[in-house]
């Protein structure tokens, strides 16, 4: 079972309310907040989708830039230690800090 949806670029969640009988979600990665839900899974997936192209209509009709998930930028906070330790091994390897990063998620991501 997978707990997110795709959408034209945009990553949803799926969640449950055993409480209210209804799956529900939100479009991650961005900080608008776009919401949905549904009695069905296939409700769910209608309504996803349907909030994320009024998202982009009201966007259009404003004039704003869509955000967009996941633009390959994202903050870091780890100890000072690691940190140096990081940079150390980085240029020790003649690799930017963000290389090494982007090697080790990578690598992580591999052995899921």
């Amino acid at each position: 079972m997978n707990n997110t949806m795709n959408y034209k670029g945009y990553v949803g969640s799926v969640e449950f309310s055993e409480e209210d009988g209804v799956f529900y979600g939100k479009v991650m990665g961005i900080r608008a907040l776009i919401s949905y839900e549904g009695q069905t899974a296939k409700d769910l997936v209608e309504d996803f989708h349907g909030a994320v192209d009024d998202y982009l209509v009201l966007c259009e009709e404003e004039g704003k830039e869509p955000e967009k998930a996941y633009k390959g930028s994202f903050n870091v906070r780890i100890s000072p230690e690691l940190h140096r330790e990081a940079a150390i091994f980085a240029a020790a390897h003649q690799m930017s800090l963000n290389r090494f990063v982007e090697n080790a998620v990578s690598n992580e991501l591999a052995r899921a």
